[in-house]
C-alpha cells in the first residue's frame, strides 16, 4: 500500500470497487478493478486503482499494482447463478462510495482514466475531474438496482445525460441493459464512442456516425466472468495509442474471446498474448 507522499504517476488509472464474488470453490477476487488493472498491466503499463473495501480484503492477487484503498466497513460482495436462461446476480455488501477526493493528486493526470462502477459507487465529480486524460466507462454499475433480497435488477441510469457526454468513450454489455436497443441508441447519441458487447457473439461499435460489427473467435468457453472487463481495458489503451476504435475492437475482441477458456482471473491476458493478439487480424462488418 503507497502513502499519499510516495504515490508515484501511473499511466492506466481505473477507479471502482475491487469485488469479492462467492462461487462453488468459495471467496475469489473480481471486479472491473480487478480485471481491468491485470490487463492494462500485461500491456506493460504503470496501473493504478482507487477502490473502497474491507481493511482485512486480501489483495495479493494484484501485486505489481499501485492500489490507494478506502477502508469500508464492507467489500462489495457478489454471487453469480447462471442458467439456461441466463445470469442471475445477487449483491450481497456494498463498500462505500468514490468521489474525487479519494483520488491521489499524482494521479489525476494519468493518461487513461477508467471509471469502472459496480454498484454507483463513482460520484459525477469523477467524470469532470480529469480534463487531461482519455475518460473510458464501464457503466453496469448505474443500472444495477437490487431488492432486500440482495437479488439485482435494471434500472434506468438517471444521471447518464448529465455523465455521459464528459467521457471519450463506453463499454457495456447488451446485458446491462436487458436487451433494450432504445437505450444503446441514445446512449450512442451522447458519445464519441460506444461499444456494445454481445457475449460469444462479439459486438459492435458505435463511431462518428458508423455502426461496425466485430465477431469473436469460437472458443471453448470455460468462464465468462471478466471478458466484459478485460475487453474495456484492452480497447481504451489500444484506442489511446492508435486513435483508431476499429483497431482497438479487434485487438480487445481477440483478447476477451481468449479469456474465457480459462476460469476466473487466470483468464486476464499475459504480456504475451498481448503480443501475439496484437498481430492477428478479424474481420469488421458494418451494421
Amino acid at each position: 500500500m503507497q502513502t499519499l507522499a510516495n504515490i508515484e504517476p501511473v499511466d492506466y488509472l481505473i477507479i471502482g470497487h475491487i469485488t469479492q464474488d462467492v462461487t462453488p470453490d468459495g471467496l475469489i477476487p473480481g471486479g472491473t478493478a480487478s480485471y481491468s488493472s491485470l490487463t492494462a498491466k500485461a500491456f506493460d503499463l504503470r496501473v493504478g486503482i482507487v477502490t473502497a473495501c474491507a481493511p482485512e480484503l486480501n489483495l495479493s492477487h494484484l501485486d505489481g499494482i499501485a492500489i490507494h484503498r478506502k477502508n469500508s466497513a464492507f467489500t462489495s460482495t457478489f454471487r453469480n447463478v447462471y442458467t439456461v436462461e441466463g445470469r442471475t446476480q445477487y449483491i450481497l455488501h456494498v463498500a462505500d462510495k468514490l468521489t474525487m477526493d479519494d483520488v491521489p493528486p499524482a494521479w489525476r493526470t494519468a493518461p487513461i482514466v477508467h471509471l469502472g462502477p459496480l454498484a454507483g459507487e463513482i460520484g459525477p465529480d469523477l467524470v469532470s475531474g480529469f480534463p487531461g486524460s482519455l475518460v473510458g466507462i464501464t457503466p453496469q454499475g448505474f443500472m444495477r438496482g437490487w431488492n432486500e433480497m440482495g437479488e439485482v435488477y435494471f434500472k434506468p441510469w438517471k444521471d447518464a445525460a448529465n455523465m455521459l457526454p464528459g467521457v471519450q468513450a463506453a463499454v457495456m454489455s447488451i446485458e446491462d441493459v436487458r436487451g433494450n436497443e432504445d437505450i444503446v441508441y441514445s446512449f450512442a447519441a451522447m458519445l464519441p464512442i460506444l461499444v456494445v458487447t454481445e457475449g460469444a457473439a462479439g459486438g459492435r461499435i458505435y463511431w462518428n456516425g458508423d455502426v461496425r460489427n466485430f465477431r469473436a473467435p469460437k472458443e471453448i468457453e470455460v468462464d465468462p466472468v471478466g471478458a466484459g472487463d478485460i475487453f474495456a481495458a484492452s480497447f481504451f489503451i489500444k484506442f489511446r495509442q492508435t486513435r483508431d476504435p476499429w483497431e482497438a475492437a479487434r485487438l480487445a475482441t481477440l483478447l476477451a474471446a481468449n479469456s474465457v477458456t480459462r476460469k476466473g482471473i487466470l483468464g486476464v491476458p499475459s504480456r504475451a498474448e498481448v503480443i501475439q493478439f496484437s498481430t492477428q487480424v478479424i474481420e469488421s462488418q458494418p451494421l
